[in-house]
Protein backbone atom coordinates (compact mmCIF):
# COMPACT_ATOMS: atom_id res chain seq x y z
CA UNK A 1 0.00 0.00 0.00
CA UNK A 2 1.34 3.43 -0.95
CA UNK A 3 1.97 5.70 2.02
CA UNK A 4 -0.28 8.73 2.43
CA UNK A 5 2.75 10.66 3.69
CA UNK A 6 6.33 9.67 2.95
CA UNK A 7 9.30 11.52 4.47
CA UNK A 8 12.92 10.56 3.84
CA UNK A 9 15.95 12.28 5.33
CA UNK A 10 14.23 15.65 5.85
CA UNK A 11 16.35 18.29 7.57
CA UNK A 12 16.02 21.99 8.29
CA UNK A 13 18.56 24.44 9.70
CA UNK A 14 17.55 28.04 10.30
CA UNK A 15 19.82 31.02 9.69
CA UNK A 16 20.83 31.12 13.34
CA UNK A 17 22.37 27.68 12.91
CA UNK A 18 19.66 25.97 14.96
CA UNK A 19 18.77 22.54 13.58
CA UNK A 20 14.98 22.48 13.61
CA UNK A 21 14.66 19.08 11.89
CA UNK A 22 17.30 16.37 11.71
CA UNK A 23 17.07 13.41 9.32
CA UNK A 24 13.32 12.87 9.67
CA UNK A 25 12.18 9.62 8.04
CA UNK A 26 8.56 8.53 8.45
CA UNK A 27 5.80 6.73 6.57
CA UNK A 28 2.15 7.37 7.49
CA UNK A 29 -0.45 5.04 6.03
CA UNK A 30 -3.73 6.17 4.44
CA UNK A 31 -6.43 6.62 7.07
CA UNK A 32 -4.10 6.85 10.07
CA UNK A 33 -4.60 9.47 12.79
CA UNK A 34 -1.17 10.28 14.19
CA UNK A 35 -0.20 12.60 17.03
CA UNK A 36 3.00 14.65 17.00
CA UNK A 37 4.17 15.47 20.51
CA UNK A 38 7.16 17.27 21.97
CA UNK A 39 8.17 20.19 24.14
CA UNK A 40 8.15 23.73 22.76
CA UNK A 41 10.78 24.07 20.04
CA UNK A 42 10.92 20.35 19.31
CA UNK A 43 10.04 20.85 15.63
CA UNK A 44 6.35 19.89 15.48
CA UNK A 45 5.08 22.98 13.67
CA UNK A 46 8.14 23.11 11.43
CA UNK A 47 7.60 19.52 10.34
CA UNK A 48 3.93 20.13 9.50
CA UNK A 49 4.82 23.20 7.44
CA UNK A 50 7.33 21.15 5.48
CA UNK A 51 4.70 18.47 4.84
CA UNK A 52 2.39 21.13 3.38
CA UNK A 53 5.15 22.64 1.25
CA UNK A 54 4.97 25.95 3.09
CA UNK A 55 8.76 26.01 3.53
CA UNK A 56 11.64 24.09 1.94
CA UNK A 57 13.98 21.85 3.89
CA UNK A 58 17.73 21.60 3.48
CA UNK A 59 17.34 18.27 1.75
CA UNK A 60 15.40 15.06 1.80
CA UNK A 61 12.09 14.08 0.28
CA UNK A 62 8.42 14.68 1.15
CA UNK A 63 5.60 13.02 -0.79
CA UNK A 64 1.86 13.07 -0.16
CA UNK A 65 -0.18 10.33 -1.83
CA UNK A 66 2.67 9.71 -4.24
CA UNK A 67 3.07 13.33 -5.30
CA UNK A 68 6.26 15.19 -4.49
CA UNK A 69 5.88 18.14 -2.13
CA UNK A 70 9.60 18.87 -1.96
CA UNK A 71 12.89 17.20 -2.77
CA UNK A 72 16.56 18.13 -2.34
CA UNK A 73 15.61 21.41 -0.66
CA UNK A 74 13.27 22.60 -3.41
CA UNK A 75 9.48 22.91 -3.37
CA UNK A 76 7.78 21.06 -6.23
CA UNK A 77 6.91 23.23 -9.23
CA UNK A 78 3.30 22.01 -9.14
CA UNK A 79 2.91 22.58 -5.40
CA UNK A 80 -0.41 24.43 -5.79
CA UNK A 81 -1.95 21.34 -7.32
CA UNK A 82 -0.41 19.09 -4.66
CA UNK A 83 -1.67 21.33 -1.84
CA UNK A 84 -5.24 20.90 -3.13
CA UNK A 85 -5.22 17.52 -1.40
CA UNK A 86 -3.71 18.80 1.86
CA UNK A 87 -5.83 20.63 4.42
CA UNK A 88 -3.96 22.70 7.00
CA UNK A 89 -5.65 23.64 10.28
CA UNK A 90 -3.71 26.41 12.01
CA UNK A 91 -3.61 27.13 15.73
CA UNK A 92 -4.90 30.66 15.08
CA UNK A 93 -7.64 29.54 12.64
CA UNK A 94 -6.57 31.70 9.62
CA UNK A 95 -10.08 32.91 8.86
CA UNK A 96 -10.90 36.31 7.34
CA UNK A 97 -12.67 38.04 10.24
CA UNK A 98 -14.85 40.37 8.16
CA UNK A 99 -16.19 37.67 5.85
CA UNK A 100 -19.16 35.40 6.62
CA UNK A 101 -18.35 31.95 7.97
CA UNK A 102 -19.76 30.26 4.86
CA UNK A 103 -17.51 32.29 2.56
CA UNK A 104 -14.50 31.38 4.69
CA UNK A 105 -15.43 27.71 4.40
CA UNK A 106 -15.99 27.96 0.65
CA UNK A 107 -12.44 29.26 0.32
CA UNK A 108 -11.64 25.55 0.33
CA UNK A 109 -12.97 25.38 -3.24
CA UNK A 110 -10.73 28.14 -4.63
CA UNK A 111 -8.15 25.74 -6.02
CA UNK A 112 -10.71 24.48 -8.53
CA UNK A 113 -12.78 27.57 -9.45
CA UNK A 114 -11.87 30.30 -11.95
CA UNK A 115 -10.09 33.38 -10.59
CA UNK A 116 -12.93 35.72 -11.52
CA UNK A 117 -15.39 33.67 -9.46
CA UNK A 118 -13.13 33.63 -6.43
CA UNK A 119 -12.64 37.41 -6.62
CA UNK A 120 -16.41 37.95 -6.91
CA UNK A 121 -17.12 35.39 -4.19
CA UNK A 122 -19.58 33.75 -6.56
CA UNK A 123 -20.24 30.11 -5.76
CA UNK A 124 -22.57 27.62 -7.40
CA UNK A 125 -25.56 26.11 -5.62
CA UNK A 126 -23.69 22.81 -5.43
CA UNK A 127 -20.62 24.44 -3.85
CA UNK A 128 -22.78 26.35 -1.37
CA UNK A 129 -24.61 23.15 -0.43
CA UNK A 130 -21.27 21.44 0.13
CA UNK A 131 -20.18 24.27 2.42
CA UNK A 132 -23.40 24.16 4.42
CA UNK A 133 -23.11 20.39 4.79
CA UNK A 134 -19.55 20.73 6.10
CA UNK A 135 -20.73 23.33 8.63
CA UNK A 136 -23.55 21.00 9.67
CA UNK A 137 -21.08 18.17 10.23
CA UNK A 138 -18.93 20.32 12.52
CA UNK A 139 -22.01 21.59 14.37
CA UNK A 140 -22.13 25.28 13.44
CA UNK A 141 -24.48 25.45 10.44
CA UNK A 142 -26.55 28.09 12.24
CA UNK A 143 -23.53 30.43 12.15
CA UNK A 144 -23.11 30.30 8.36
CA UNK A 145 -23.98 33.96 7.68
CA UNK A 146 -22.24 35.45 10.72
CA UNK A 147 -18.96 37.28 10.34
CA UNK A 148 -16.11 35.00 11.34
CA UNK A 149 -15.00 37.52 13.97
CA UNK A 150 -18.22 36.91 15.94
CA UNK A 151 -17.44 33.22 16.56
CA UNK A 152 -15.75 31.82 19.62
CA UNK A 153 -12.30 30.30 19.27
CA UNK A 154 -13.69 26.79 19.24
CA UNK A 155 -16.27 27.67 16.59
CA UNK A 156 -13.60 29.30 14.42
CA UNK A 157 -11.47 26.16 14.64
CA UNK A 158 -14.46 24.05 13.62
CA UNK A 159 -15.00 26.39 10.64
CA UNK A 160 -11.35 25.85 9.69
CA UNK A 161 -11.89 22.08 9.73
CA UNK A 162 -15.03 22.52 7.61
CA UNK A 163 -12.94 24.48 5.09
CA UNK A 164 -10.54 21.50 4.80
CA UNK A 165 -13.55 19.19 4.32
CA UNK A 166 -14.93 21.35 1.49
CA UNK A 167 -11.47 21.35 -0.04
CA UNK A 168 -11.76 17.58 -0.33
CA UNK A 169 -8.43 17.10 1.42
CA UNK A 170 -7.27 13.51 1.84
CA UNK A 171 -4.63 14.60 4.34
CA UNK A 172 -5.32 17.06 7.18
CA UNK A 173 -2.42 18.59 9.10
CA UNK A 174 -3.54 20.23 12.35
CA UNK A 175 -0.97 22.42 14.11
CA UNK A 176 -1.83 22.48 17.83
CA UNK A 177 -5.52 23.00 17.06
CA UNK A 178 -6.61 22.97 20.73
CA UNK A 179 -3.74 24.94 22.26
CA UNK A 180 -5.81 28.08 22.88
CA UNK A 181 -9.20 26.47 23.50
CA UNK A 182 -11.21 25.70 26.62
CA UNK A 183 -11.86 22.04 27.56
CA UNK A 184 -15.29 21.77 25.91
CA UNK A 185 -14.09 23.36 22.67
CA UNK A 186 -10.98 21.16 22.72
CA UNK A 187 -13.11 18.05 23.07
CA UNK A 188 -15.35 19.04 20.17
CA UNK A 189 -12.42 19.85 17.88
CA UNK A 190 -10.63 16.57 18.62
CA UNK A 191 -13.83 14.55 18.18
CA UNK A 192 -14.49 16.25 14.83
CA UNK A 193 -10.96 15.46 13.63
CA UNK A 194 -11.44 11.85 14.74
CA UNK A 195 -14.81 11.71 12.97
CA UNK A 196 -13.36 13.07 9.71
CA UNK A 197 -10.56 10.53 9.99
CA UNK A 198 -13.02 7.69 10.59
CA UNK A 199 -15.88 8.59 8.23
CA UNK A 200 -13.98 10.20 5.35
CA UNK A 201 -10.95 7.88 5.62
CA UNK A 202 -8.86 11.01 5.78
CA UNK A 203 -5.29 10.83 7.07
CA UNK A 204 -4.86 13.18 10.04
CA UNK A 205 -1.61 14.35 11.62
CA UNK A 206 -2.17 16.54 14.69
CA UNK A 207 0.48 18.19 16.84
CA UNK A 208 -0.35 18.26 20.54
CA UNK A 209 1.23 19.26 23.82
CA UNK A 210 -1.04 17.02 25.90
CA UNK A 211 0.13 13.40 25.95
CA UNK A 212 -3.16 12.17 27.37
CA UNK A 213 -5.10 13.76 24.52
CA UNK A 214 -2.81 11.98 22.06
CA UNK A 215 -3.47 8.71 23.87
CA UNK A 216 -7.23 9.31 23.83
CA UNK A 217 -7.61 10.06 20.11
CA UNK A 218 -4.56 8.72 18.24
CA UNK A 219 -3.43 5.09 18.07
CA UNK A 220 0.06 6.16 16.99
CA UNK A 221 2.30 8.91 18.33
CA UNK A 222 5.51 10.34 16.92
CA UNK A 223 7.61 12.17 19.54
CA UNK A 224 10.10 14.84 18.50
CA UNK A 225 13.03 16.09 20.57
CA UNK A 226 15.39 18.79 19.26
CA UNK A 227 14.20 18.06 15.73
CA UNK A 228 14.72 14.31 15.87
CA UNK A 229 12.21 11.47 16.04
CA UNK A 230 12.82 9.83 19.41
CA UNK A 231 9.71 7.66 19.51
CA UNK A 232 7.34 6.28 16.89
CA UNK A 233 4.85 3.73 18.13
CA UNK A 234 1.63 3.03 20.03
CA UNK A 235 0.32 5.98 22.02
CA UNK A 236 -0.66 3.57 24.80
CA UNK A 237 3.03 2.88 25.52
CA UNK A 238 3.80 6.51 26.44
CA UNK A 239 4.21 6.10 30.19
CA UNK A 240 5.71 8.85 32.36
CA UNK A 241 8.83 6.70 32.75
CA UNK A 242 9.31 6.41 28.98
CA UNK A 243 8.73 10.14 28.49
CA UNK A 244 11.40 10.92 31.09
CA UNK A 245 13.80 8.56 29.33
CA UNK A 246 13.10 10.34 26.02
CA UNK A 247 13.05 13.94 27.20
CA UNK A 248 14.88 14.09 30.51
CA UNK A 249 14.05 17.28 32.42
CA UNK A 250 11.96 18.55 29.49
CA UNK A 251 9.44 15.81 30.23
CA UNK A 252 8.12 18.02 33.03
CA UNK A 253 6.77 20.49 30.45
CA UNK A 254 4.86 17.72 28.67
CA UNK A 255 3.62 15.97 31.80
CA UNK A 256 2.52 19.21 33.45
CA UNK A 257 -0.37 19.49 31.00
CA UNK A 258 -3.19 17.32 32.30
CA UNK A 259 -6.00 15.74 30.31
CA UNK A 260 -8.57 18.52 30.59
CA UNK A 261 -10.75 16.80 27.99
CA UNK A 262 -10.81 13.56 29.99
CA UNK A 263 -11.51 15.46 33.19
CA UNK A 264 -14.48 17.14 31.54
CA UNK A 265 -15.91 13.83 30.31
CA UNK A 266 -15.40 12.15 33.68
CA UNK A 267 -17.20 15.02 35.39
CA UNK A 268 -20.16 14.66 33.03
CA UNK A 269 -20.46 10.94 33.70
CA UNK A 270 -20.32 11.33 37.45
CA UNK A 271 -22.51 14.42 37.68
CA UNK A 272 -22.02 17.35 40.10
CA UNK A 273 -19.54 16.66 42.88
CA UNK A 274 -17.64 18.64 45.49
CA UNK A 275 -14.38 20.13 44.24
CA UNK A 276 -11.29 18.11 44.98
CA UNK A 277 -7.69 18.72 44.04
CA UNK A 278 -6.85 17.15 40.63
CA UNK A 279 -4.47 14.24 40.33
CA UNK A 280 -0.91 15.05 39.43
CA UNK A 281 -0.10 14.76 35.70
CA UNK A 282 2.00 11.64 36.44
CA UNK A 283 -0.93 9.94 38.13
CA UNK A 284 -3.25 10.87 35.26
CA UNK A 285 -1.00 9.28 32.64
CA UNK A 286 -0.16 6.16 34.66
Amino acid sequence: MEAAIQIKGLGKTFGSGRKALQDITLDIAPGEMVALIGASGSGKSTLLRHLAGLMPGDGGLVRVHGRTVQQHGRIASDIRSVRAGIGFVFQQFNLVDRLPVLVNVLAGTLHRVPLWRSLARWFTAEETARGLEALRRVGIAECCFQRASTLSGGQQQRAAIARAMVQGAKVILADEPIASLDPESSRRVMEILAKVNREDRCTVVVSLHQVNVAMRYCARTVALHHGRVVYDGPSSALTPQLLRELYGAEADEILSLGDHIGSLQDARRSGPAPWVAPLSPLAQVA
